[in-house]
């Protein structure tokens, strides 16, 4: 088995944000991989409000979900929910997915479907440059209250400007109507909350509830960790 770790949005470096469960799993012979995401920057390709998007997030997770027929966990956290339900469609080896804190969307809806008219108070919206991202004094308040100050710190260059081209691009599948699906809602999460993250979580087959905030993946990697081997 092997696990792929799709991240959530304005972030970059995937393998840092799941490093510490990565480790964990590596122990246990399981190895993992976090593709990069073009609307976040990661490939080298210029972000801006044309992209880019979706469409170029799905294509690079979907890259690596194919390169190999070993069976496959797909951890998709918040905004990789979005990717990973187009990604994950119609593939053969991938045998499970772990939604963490994820929107959880129906074809057609897209990031936009699930937000306000008017942007969270922890988000820098460009609209003239066609970015976003996360405010970073708010970024350890919103995003990892129960994570250490050194990973508060560290956590706090691995943010990235992306597309809004992503906002409103809707998914044409939905991969969890086909593949066995457990959503792990984070209870103290104050990104995302509790409520909402249960609204998605009726649509998963399992659900599972932990104590953390937004990224438990980094406060609680060895409950992470066994919930990923459980699978």
């Amino acid at each position: 088995m092997r696990v792929v770790f799709v991240h959530g949005a304005c972030v970059r470096d995937g393998a840092w944000w799941w490093h510490p469960t990565a480790d964990l799993l590596a122990g246990r012979g399981v190895a993992s991989v976090a593709p990069a995401l073009p609307s976040c920057g990661e490939t080298g390709l210029p972000v801006d409000g044309t992209g880019p998007g979706l469409a170029e997030d799905v294509a690079a997770v979907r890259d690596v979900l194919t390169a190999t027929d070993e069976p496959t966990v797909v951890v998709a956290h918040s905004y990789g929910g979005i990717v990973t339900a187009e990604a994950a469609a119609g593939l053969g080896a991938v045998a499970h997915l772990l939604l963490v804190s994820s929107y959880l969307p129906e074809p057609g809806e897209s990031l936009s479907t699930f937000g306000s008219e008017e942007p969270a108070p922890f988000l820098d919206v460009d609209p003239e440059g066609g970015t976003f991202t996360v405010r970073p004094e708010h970024l350890a308040g919103t995003f990892l209250q129960d994570c250490d100050a050194g990973i508060q710190r560290a956590a706090l260059h691995r943010t990235a400007r992306q597309s809004i081209a992503v906002l409103g691009q809707p998914v044409q599948v939905a991969a969890w109507h086909d593949v066995p699906s457990t959503y792990l809602v984070c209870a103290d999460d104050r990104g995302t909350p509790a409520a909402a993250q249960r609204s998605f979580a009726g649509r998963a087959g399992r659900v599972v509830e932990l104590d953390a905030g937004h990224h438990p993946f980094l406060s609680q990697p060895a409950a992470v960790a066994d919930l990923v081997l459980g699978l």
